[in-house]
């Protein structure tokens, strides 16, 4: 994607110019995005013990689609399919598509918060990525950060032991395209709205995941496994929905490291439902991403308001 230096002075369309109090709901609805993320992985690492993983997916953006679909449509009607920017709509899609393959191809074998600790350097990948892709300014406070916070990621994966499980590989492929996901939600909010978007990374996921499912498919053995199917739609498209709003109301270097907030919701399912606990490596390198996406946000917030 193109340098834009003039994607820092674009605002959403339909929304007012970004302000203090704006940024503020955008860091809200950010947490509570990611806090459905949790209840997402729950399902579907459930799910792939025994079902195939481009099943879920697709139950994953299908229940999505209906979901939002159903939502939206009443109010805005076949204008909900418009948009601005199709090229933008249909990359950041294939990209949410793809982070959500990669994710949960690796989950059955990881535990979730491990998963999300890894997770959380998309955020320290997008803070390092609006600088080219959106023209937004990074100071070397912040970079600074970013590196502390990717040091700390090496102590959750621990490339010296040969990254242990291969599917740590999959959760750092699924961190990139996340991040890069969040780059072009920034970017297509400023000529689409939120409920666009949100419909066209469902619509696009499950055009081309039915390509396949039915050579895989596999019918729910019982009514707890058709409810997890349907939660990995209802979480994930709820948590997407939230966290478009939340990047039309603030810069992408402020509201991504919040993210973290999904490690609280993934240690506490984790343990509750499949008894796992984060070793000491994870909890210290989590703490280090965590303290560094936080320094960001804080320092980001108060270059900003000095600005003014």
């Amino acid at each position: 994607m193109p340098n834009d230096p003039t994607a820092i002075t674009l605002t959403p369309v339909h929304a007012a110019p970004v302000r203090s109090a704006g940024v503020l709901r955008g860091m809200m609805l950010m947490c509570f995005g990611v806090l459905m993320f949790p209840f997402l992985n729950t399902c579907a690492k459930l799910l792939t013990a025994h079902y195939p993983v481009q099943q879920i997916v697709w139950a994953r953006f299908a229940g999505h689609l209906l979901l939002v679909v159903l939502a939206f449509l009443p109010k805005r009607g076949l204008g909900l399919f418009v948009v601005r920017r199709p090229a933008i709509q249909i990359g950041r899609s294939f990209l949410l598509l793809a982070a959500t393959g990669l994710f949960i191809s690796a989950i059955g074998r990881i535990p979730l918060a491990t998963a999300s600790a890894i997770g959380f350097t998309a955020p320290l990948m997008v803070t390092a990525l609006s600088v080219p892709l959106l023209g937004e300014t990074v100071g070397p406070r912040r970079w600074a950060a970013i590196l502390v916070g990717f040091a700390g990621a090496m102590l959750i994966i621990r490339p010296g032991a040969g990254f242990g499980d291969p599917a740590i590989l999959l959760l750092l492929g699924n961190a990139v395209c996340y991040a890069l996901y969040q780059i072009a939600t920034r970017r297509g909010s400023a000529h689409d709205t939120a409920e666009t978007g949100i419909v066209y990374a469902a619509l696009i996921g499950t055009l081309v995941t039915s390509l396949g499912v039915p050579f895989v498919f596999r019918a729910p053995d019982s009514l707890l496994d058709l409810f997890l199917f349907a939660g990995v739609g209802f979480f994930g498209g709820l948590g997407h929905y939230l966290l478009t709003k939340a990047f039309q109301l603030g810069a992408a270097a402020l509201i991504s490291p919040l993210g973290y907030a999904e490690l609280i919701g993934s240690t506490i399912l984790g343990f509750f439902v499949f008894g796992n606990l984060p070793d000491l490596w994870t909890v210290v390198g989590a703490a280090i991403i965590i303290a560094s996406g936080v320094y960001v946000a804080i320092r980001e917030y108060r270059l900003r308001t000095l600005s003014r």
